[in-house]
């Protein structure tokens, strides 16, 4: 068990406020995988104030300078990386290879990436007899999720520093263990004091705290679509940036000249990347009517080639849903597909077979759904897979554009400047063209009540910056 019992704050290690510890209960076993303290406002307070007094000598550091601290962190993480995997694994459920793939692997890429894109970013430009400044916010709060508990922390982090920023972190409570191991990271590479602070701590006490200090300049918030509303509204009474990055449904369209067998294969498995725990994750299919049939025997072959189970077995392809109030809310879902009339393909609320404990969903395919039914409407964020039909392209796009959110979505087909065109006709943030995959310099946010600004390569960078105009300054 992993136990952490002070917070990192102002480049040191500090006892909380308050006495309260919280324990990290491992998805896949139901026992205790660590624990750590729990967070007040008087925290939030001597963290805001840290970074408050360490901003100005941290923005003027040279664009050099910062990216040679975010170079020595990705250094740090990748010796360490073995230590963050099996613990991200631990604390929230995904595959061991592939938690070092993806869970370690992409925040090491962000820091690295963001030490480029600080180092050559223009900060300075003219536009006529005006001079062009890019500066730093100031100080920001950081509000992130446990699906991606590291990855979500660095895309936030690593360009914020880029640009000259401080901030507070405030992990989520139910995957807090690699955002302590984080900082433990950041007092090795020496970053400067007050530039991270970490406090752990639940979201109306600590992450309330955060959204609302008016010494706060930003805040970036990454969660679900009720939560990021309220924290809107507190930013609101200080007029301080807000980006979020909230929930989807993204569609993922299949037009009738895609790789059927490329296209349906890889729609189930983008869906049940993370035990589809990903807001992004393309959890509708939309396929040509006459063709649901061959879609669905592929969708349910795929499903059932697939292991969920014990997160250490080499053979095992996919984890547990993180905590038990989000496994109750996914076997719910499913019961409210079966009740409104989808057909269930394959899966169920049931845990899979030889599976006796841990938060485990089969994974679940359904066909025949309405755009109107509630899986096909509300973020489930669990292993299921809606198959809608469509009767023509027209029909497809209002059905992927008929929803509240607009993250993500995929195209499928085979002439690769059609399916362009129809992903141009999608109102949403990202459009994946034939399966492309993951790219880290493409802007990622969403639109609608997906959110609003983006993460992600120099798009991310551009968030942390205020542009000031010098008149006169040239000429």
């Amino acid at each position: 068990m992993k136990t952490f019992d002070k917070f990192y704050i102002n480049g040191q290690w500090v006892s909380p406020a308050g006495n309260e510890n919280w324990d990290v209960i491992n998805p896949a076993t139901e026992e205790v995988a660590g624990q750590v303290p729990m967070g007040a406002p008087a925290d939030v307070e001597a963290a805001v104030a840290a970074a408050k007094n360490a901003f100005e000598g941290w923005a003027a550091l040279s664009a050099e300078e910062r990216a040679a601290y975010l170079d020595k962190v990705a250094e740090i993480m990748q010796r360490r990386a073995g230590e963050f995997a099996e613990l991200i694994t631990r604390e929230m459920g995904m595959p061991l290879k592939l938690s070092g793939m993806i869970q370690v692997g992409m925040p090491m890429a962000s820091f690295a990436n963001n030490a480029r894109i600080g180092r050559e970013y223009k900060y300075e430009y003219p536009i006529g007899k005006t001079q062009i400044q890019k500066e730093a916010i100031g100080v920001c709060a950081f509000i992130t999720p446990w699906n991606y508990p590291l990855h979500q922390i660095a895309a936030k982090v690593a360009p914020a520093m880029a640009a000259g920023c401080t901030m507070v972190v405030k992990p989520s409570e139910m995957a807090p263990l690699s955002a302590f191991l984080l900082a433990e990271v950041f007092d090795e590479a020496e970053v400067p004091a007050g530039v991270f602070n970490l406090v752990n701590g639940l979201g109306p006490i600590v992450g309330e705290a955060m959204a609302s200090h008016p010494d706060v300049d930003m805040v970036s918030f990454t969660g679900s679509t009720r939560a990021g509303k309220r924290v809107a509204e507190l930013a609101s009474a200080t007029v301080k940036r807000v980006t979020q990055e909230l929930g989807g449904k993204s569609a993922n369209i299949i037009l009738d000249d895609a790789d059927f067998p490329k296209a349906v294969a890889g729609g189930v498995q983008g869906c049940y990347a993370n035990s589809g725990q990903t807001c992004s994750a393309p959890t509708r299919m939309l396929v040509p009517k006459g063709r649901q049939a061959e879609a669905v025997e592929i969708a349910k072959q795929t499903a059932e080639s697939l292991k969920f189970a014990d997160p250490f077995d080499e053979a095992t392809t996919h984890g547990p849903i993180v905590h038990e109030a989000q496994y109750e809310k996914v076997k719910s879902m499913i019961q409210k597909g079966v009740e409104e009339g989808a057909t269930l393909v394959t899966g169920g609320p049931e845990r899979p077979e030889g599976v006796d404990k841990g938060y485990f969903v089969k994974p679940t395919v359904f066909a025949d759904v309405r755009n109107d039914m509630t899986i096909a409407q509300e973020e489930i964020f669990g292993p299921v897979l809606s198959i809608i039909p469509y009767e023509d392209e027209e029909e497809a796009i209002r059905i992927a554009n008929d929803t509240i959110y607009g993250l993500g979505g995929c195209v499928w087909g085979g002439d690769k400047e059609h399916a362009v065109a129809v992903a141009k006709r999608m109102r949403t943030g990202q459009v994946e063209i034939n399966g492309a995959g993951f790219d880290i310099n493409a802007p990622f946010g969403g639109y609608k009540q997906s959110g609003n600004g983006r993460e992600l390569g120099e798009f991310g960078i551009e968030e942390y910056l205020e542009t000031k105009a010098l008149i006169g300054a040239n000429g």
